[in-house]
């Protein structure tokens, strides 16, 4: 690997990136800033990371030889989504190459029964779960722990597509049956008061930082708003930061991780789902912090110094979701009105279709209150229409 504290300007660093979503498109933006190069690994031409990056691999991100291919261009390599390949991964660390996060911990949190047996042994706070077995031991599960309860697809899940909630006896037959022949884990109903997350960042030589702590609300299982700083006692607060600085600990990461979080009635945290790759509960960083989730995801895969973020100012932000009857080309509409809210930053990622419920964009908004945040944020994101448009992909 390069040296990461010479900055070559004929010989830049490369950094490699499987996943060219998104978060891949913030990532390679920060990293071009510093000039930095970019190669991204993604199977959609012209995905949205593409338009920053140096090269696209197209291919798909359990594509062993391709992501053998994006090694051998890069320095070192990194992820933005969990469908990357950990045992091609591996294969690779074997042979000495920069991988962070380490592919050990990608296939702990790959699989969310595995992540949260990892989590238990290592007395962090996790909500009750177990894995299924068949429908039987899902009725005897579902009777233990209670209506309602959360049946869990282990892999390949995200952006809550792999929950099922029962609420009751009569639903435990359907909900086996949406996961059929998937890995399952049935997890005890959480009668939380807030959901928070905290992006906490950790480099090889061990230093670890923390961002505040982010209130989010769901809609549908899929985050719909963060607002900075959360809505919480500054006890829950430090009981939350020590979990997720403690997670990075025991999972030995080296890069900027999501740590989601339930706080309940009495004030305790639970540790829900880990994200060991910038997180949509994250975005509000560009705006409202010193330094961002991104700048600091490649401070730490770089082994740098990280920076100890300050949070200058309240903020919300927003996500921009397909319609449920979208299915296609589009356009954003409302710019003038969104545009005119003070405060307000937006961001359209560049995928080119619409899908009921994806992710197509979000708001930041900052203000001298969080209640000033989260309004401005509300009124802009009202004035956004997304109009179906003629044309293919």
């Amino acid at each position: 690997m390069v040296s990461s504290d010479l900055l070559a300007i004929d010989r830049p660093v490369c950094v490699g990136i499987i996943g060219g979503g998104q978060l891949g498109k913030m990532l390679a933006h920060e990293a071009r800033r510093m000039s930095l190069k970019v190669i991204v690994l993604d199977p959609t031409k012209g995905c949205p990371a593409s338009r920053i990056a140096d090269e696209q691999i197209v291919a798909d991100f359990k594509d062993e030889n391709a992501i053998m291919k994006l090694a051998e261009k890069c320095d070192v390599l990194t992820y933005e989504i969990e469908l990357a390949n950990s045992t091609a991964l591996k294969e690779l660390e074997t042979k000495s190459y920069p991988i962070r996060p380490a592919p050990e911990i990608l296939r702990i949190i790959q699989n969310k029964y595995r992540q949260k047996s990892f989590l238990k042994d290592r007395t962090i706070a996790v909500p009750e779960f177990a894995r299924v077995c068949s429908e039987d031991h899902l009725h005897q599960l579902c009777k233990k722990f209670g209506f309602p309860a959360m049946l869990k697809a282990c892999e390949d899940s995200y952006d809550g597509r792999g929950n099922f909630l029962i609420t009751s006896k009569s639903k435990v037959h359907e909900a086996f049956n949406y996961f059929a022949g998937r890995e399952c884990m049935l997890e005890k109903f959480v009668h939380f008061t807030k959901e928070i997350s905290i992006m906490v960042a950790r480099n090889p030589s061990g230093q670890i930082e923390s961002f505040p702590a982010a209130e989010n609300i769901h809609n549908g299982n899929i985050l719909d708003t963060t607002i900075v700083p959360a809505r919480i006692s500054r006890k829950v607060e430090l009981r939350a930061k020590r979990m997720a600085e403690r997670t990075m600990e025991v999972l030995h990461g080296a890069g900027i991780f999501g740590i989601e979080m339930f706080v309940t009635k009495k004030g305790d945290v639970l540790l829900n789902e880990i994200a060991p790759r910038p997180h949509n509960s994250g975005h509000y960083t560009n705006e409202a912090c010193s330094v961002s989730q991104f700048e600091q995801h490649l401070r730490a895969v770089l082994d740098l110094p990280l920076s100890k973020p300050e949070l200058l100012s309240p903020a919300a932000m927003v996500n921009i979701l397909g319609a449920e009857n979208s299915n296609g080309p589009y356009a954003v509409k409302g710019l003038t009105k969104l545009l005119g809210v003070p405060g307000v930053k937006l961001y359209i990622y560049g995928k080119k279709t619409a899908r009921p419920r994806r992710k197509l964009g979000h708001i930041t908004a900052t203000g001298r209150t969080v209640n000033e945040a989260l309004a401005r944020a509300t009124e802009a994101r009202k004035a956004v229409e997304l109009v179906p448009m003629s044309g293919a992909e």
